[in-house]
């Protein structure tokens, strides 16, 4: 593989979620500059993403109601989905939003509250940190989530201040517990309307005096917000759960302080730091190549882009990501999903394996789920996967080629570099006679293997 198109694959697989057969026609012979360029072009003119957010019921029961929210916010999942897996998406818009989603993690359970975070998620995806923790520590589905409307002068609720700086900007062993009580009364009073809007409640808030790191003022939430990323620890924290996200898990810790202490200077500028990373001649060394283990929406969403499937339905997509173990708009809790390895479990593995084979047949299977979603008791043994698949797009790249330059030229589409696949091996699972044939059984063999679920 020639080291530019390398490159280019793993930009795209880190930056987003992969290339299309069309788009990796036009990107793998493009200089690296000319992709990262376009990926920052892309992300400075998305347009808002519009998701449904009413569930149609203008009189009905509270048990009808939540049934209700609860298949809209299936459906807006699916459509999060399928716009990630869209050739008029914009991948690392998306793809830092999915970051950014995980990093403020916040069980959803009102669909109109979850578009809405989500809008501001993605406002600020590539902006400034300081503008995104401010807007989310307003946003009324993070209030709600962590309790912050009992949060009153008279009793304070600690748990958002708490969360926000163990697991949302400095991280453990650069606050006290002193500083965690001091913060959740300078945060009295912020909650939220019944229609979902913020709203400051001054009959509720602390106005008194507070010392909080080092610092003595009657201080309200922003102001706490700001002396949190005054100090350098929290730039230290943010960078190391990027680079952990988007380079390699193996944190290289003099590489994060060189980043973290530009970023600092920088004012928080998630922009110009991924930028940097993805510029750097280091984020492409064998190291961080095929590393990472693919998060589930990452692997669906690659699976969608190469084989431009569309579900029949906003229910099949959530059993996958049920039995996966990634539902989005439900993280498993406050902290978000760990990744990594506990991806992998015998729970998932098989699933993962055969996944491409299971939406090219629309079979039966059986999910073993590591996670639980309120979905209907009678979906509760076997689920159908019911997709189409349009291998057009494939066949447009790859039919032209004899069978031995076939699977080379697939397996640099497809695989890590280090992927070592002799055509020979691989000729014993695959169909003969038709170009299309061979196409869609190198495809479904290379996608069915262990190194797929890596990037």
């Amino acid at each position: 593989m020639e080291r530019n198109t390398l490159q280019i694959r793993h930009l795209f697989l880190r930056a987003g979620f992969g290339l299309s057969p069309g788009e990796w026609q036009r990107w793998k012979l493009a200089s690296l500059e000319q992709a990262v360029e376009h990926l920052f072009s892309e992300a400075a003119n998305a347009k808002q993403l519009q998701l449904t957010t009413e569930n149609g019921l203008t009189e009905a029961d509270k048990k009808e109601r939540r049934k209700a929210d609860r298949k809209l916010l299936m459906r807006q999942n699916a459509d999060w989905v399928a716009h990630m897996a869209s050739g008029t998406s914009n991948a690392l818009l998306e793809k830092m939003s999915l970051f950014w989603h995980g990093h403020f993690a916040c069980i959803q359970r009102q669909p109109k509250l979850a578009a809405q975070q989500l809008r501001t998620i993605r406002q600020h995806a590539l902006g400034s940190f300081r503008d995104l923790v401010h807007a989310i520590s307003k946003d009324p589905a993070m209030i709600r989530f962590l309790n912050n409307q009992q949060n009153k002068k008279a009793k304070p609720n600690e748990n958002f201040a708490r969360e926000l700086m163990e697991l949302f900007t400095i991280g453990r062993g650069n606050y006290t517990e002193q500083d965690i009580k001091e913060a959740a009364r300078a945060f009295t009073g912020w909650s939220s309307t019944l229609l979902g809007k913020y709203k400051f409640r001054r009959r509720q808030h602390d106005f008194g005096p507070k010392v909080f790191m080092g610092h003595k003022g009657r201080f309200n939430g922003d102001e706490i917000i700001d002396i949190i990323l005054e100090q350098p620890a929290t730039a230290r924290f943010i960078v190391r759960k990027i680079y952990r996200y988007f380079v390699n898990e193996q944190i290289d810790e003099a590489r994060v302080e060189q980043l973290a202490e530009t970023f600092y200077a920088d004012d928080y500028h998630i922009g110009r730091l991924m930028r940097r990373i993805f510029t750097s001649s280091w984020f492409y060394a064998p190291v961080n190549i095929g590393r990472k283990i693919k998060s589930p929406i990452e692997l669906m969403v690659g699976i969608m882009r190469t084989l431009q499937v569309e579900f029949d339905s906003s229910l099949t997509l959530i059993f996958i990501e049920k039995a996966l173990g990634q539902i989005l708009f439900r993280p498993p809790n406050v902290a978000g999903w760990p990744g990594g390895k506990s991806w992998i479990d015998n729970s998932s593995l098989m699933l993962r394996l055969n996944l491409v084979g299971y939406l090219f047949q629309a079979t039966d299977v059986n999910f073993r789920t590591k996670a639980e979603f309120e979905a209907p008791k009678r979906n509760k043994a076997m689920k159908k996967i019911k997709a189409e698949v349009n291998l057009q797009p494939l066949l447009n790249q790859f039919s032209n080629y004899k069978y031995s330059e076939l699977v080379a030229a697939m397996s640099t589409y497809l695989l890590p570099p280090s992927s070592s696949i002799d055509p020979d091996w691989l000729r014993q699972f695959t169909a003969n006679g038709h170009a299309e044939d061979q196409v869609k059984s190198v495809c479904l063999r290379l996608m069915s293997l262990p190194e797929y679920q890596l990037c």
